[in-house]
């Protein structure tokens, strides 16, 4: 059974709290962030490469685990790339991707 609570009474208010939201520009970096990690691929694909060895990993080496397709990978790597989550280094004909640990630490900070 749901209970109404009655609104509150801004006369009454003991404190009035000065809230400040983030700059518009920040908000707008945070949501590609937080979109570009919202799906569990990407989640996969970031811890894999977090837990490499080298801090990095070649596109080659995370299809099979995942079981996707290069391609999908590629997509998903993309996303995370363009958010500035990871960043692409061409050698021959695959791209290594490692992650940008200061935009990590934006979304922990973003979390806490």
């Amino acid at each position: 059974m749901l209970q109404m609570i009655d609104p509150v009474d801004e006369d009454t208010c003991q404190e009035h709290v000065e809230l400040v939201p983030m700059e518009r520009a920040e908000a707008e970096r945070a949501a590609r962030m937080l979109k570009a990690v919202s799906d569990p691929t990407r989640l996969q694909l970031l811890s894999m490469i977090q837990s490499s060895p080298k801090g990095e990993a070649c596109v080659c080496d995370l299809t099979k685990p995942l079981g996707l397709t290069q391609p999908t990978v590629s997509h998903h790597l993309k996303l995370l790339a363009d958010a500035g989550l990871l960043t692409r280094d061409k050698r021959g004909i695959w791209v290594w991707f490692a992650i940008v640990p200061e935009r990590l630490e934006a979304i922990r900070a973003l979390l806490a």
